[in-house]
């Protein structure tokens, strides 16, 4: 009897059958260890789940990728439920993940962790970034939802503390999948139309699955991005969002923030009464001097001062003759100088001494005895007068 002979596919197609056929494959959980981690750009995720004895790859189609709050990372425990399946075209059985989630600590609080250190990695946290809240807002913009104590709280905490600043709402949703594209076009829509000051985005507490929208990356990099300075108000004293740590300046509760959004009158009015009674102190003062001068003024007689200018005057006057006088001395003294130098390089100082100058008839100086021929005609010029010659 001839033995039946398959062929790889047959045998990968058989074997798949099996795995697919079992009802406990088909939807099992295995708890594991990522190694190998591989993120490919269609978006699928490559892993090879681990324990101290042996490994199972793993693989998560994009469809259920796109549901993981956190990203996996090499070295992290995880709970991950699938199917088990065989890949016929490499014959290896391997995991199909369609959910993922931390074994023992939260994806939430995972998510949470991973974001908050790349943000603040990339420098979104630094305190170089943070804009100075205005003191005196002429308009405050408010990004919560319309209804709920929020908006209550700081709508009448700014009433009270600041009646003269304009309170502008744009209501949003502030939890749910929705709010976080909310709350980013909040604050776009605020610097796009330069219509407040300062914004307060916030909503009370709850917990990190309420909260969650002021998590999201869309949002710090809107605060982040923002003009306008912003004061985070989510939740209460205990609860940080990484909202709160890319804003501008953090406020434990929406209360909290309307104070830090606006001055207090009653303070404010105080601080002009104080000042007005120093400025009033200060003006009496200043008076008080003024008349005490003029009073001493009146009573001094001109005449002191008068004499004591005369007298200033007769020694500035003697001081200007006497400059004067020693600056004609040293002029005189370099004009001698300056004269007795010119005369030392005078040629009539020299045939003052016996000597005369041959010159020809046109002026010419005859500087030697070979130009000379006989007939020739020239001037000798001596100290006081000249003479006509001829050459014999």
């Amino acid at each position: 009897m001839e033995p039946r002979i398959a062929t790889v596919s047959q045998i990968n197609g058989y074997v798949k059958k099996i795995l697919d056929s079992n009802i406990i494959l088909n939807n099992v959980w295995i708890k594991g260890e990522i190694s190998n981690f591989k993120a490919h750009y269609s978006g699928h995720l490559y892993i090879t789940l681990k324990d101290d004895k042996s490994v199972l790859k793993a693989v998560m189609f994009r469809s259920a990728a796109r549901e993981l709050r956190f990203k996996p990372e090499d070295g992290m425990k995880v709970l991950a439920r699938g199917r088990i399946s065989c890949y016929e075209a490499g014959g290896v059985y391997q995991l199909y993940i369609e959910e993922m989630k931390p074994d023992g600590v939260g994806e939430l609080y995972i998510a949470y962790e991973q974001l908050r250190r790349a943000l603040e990695e990339e420098g979104l946290f630094d305190s170089a970034h943070k804009k100075p809240i205005p003191k005196y807002p002429e308009r405050v913009g408010v990004i919560t939802a319309p209804t709920g104590a929020a908006v209550r709280d700081i709508i009448n905490v700014i009433s009270r503390r600041y009646p003269y600043a304009e309170i502008i709402l744009y209501p949003s949703l502030v939890q749910g999948a929705e709010a976080a594209p909310n709350i980013t076009a909040g604050i776009e829509y605020f610097n796009k139309e330069k219509l407040v000051d300062t914004m307060i985005v916030g909503r009370g507490g709850g917990s990190i699955e309420d909260l969650w929208a002021f998590n999201e990356e869309m949002v710090a990099r809107a605060i982040y991005k923002s003009e306008i300075p912003i004061i985070s108000a989510v939740g209460h004293e205990t609860d940080f969002t990484i909202a709160d740590f890319v804003a501008d300046m953090r406020a434990p509760t929406p209360s909290a923030a309307a104070e830090l959004s606006v001055p207090s009158q009653s303070e404010l009015r105080n601080g002009l009464e104080n000042c007005n009674m120093r400025m009033r102190r200060d003006l009496e003062r200043i008076l008080s001097l003024l008349r005490a001068r003029l009073d001493r003024m009146t009573m001094e007689s001109p005449k002191p001062m008068i004499d004591d200018s005369r007298v200033r005057l007769d020694y500035l006057v003697k001081d200007m003759i006497q400059m004067q006088q020693k600056g004609f001395a040293a002029r005189k003294e370099k004009l001698s100088n300056c004269a007795a130098k010119l005369n030392a390089l005078s040629p009539l100082a020299v045939m003052s001494r016996g000597y005369a100058i041959a010159m020809k008839e046109d002026g010419e100086i005859i500087k030697s005895a070979r130009s000379l021929r006989k007939g020739t005609r020239f001037k000798l010029k001596l100290v006081n007068g000249e003479r006509r010659c001829i050459v014999e």
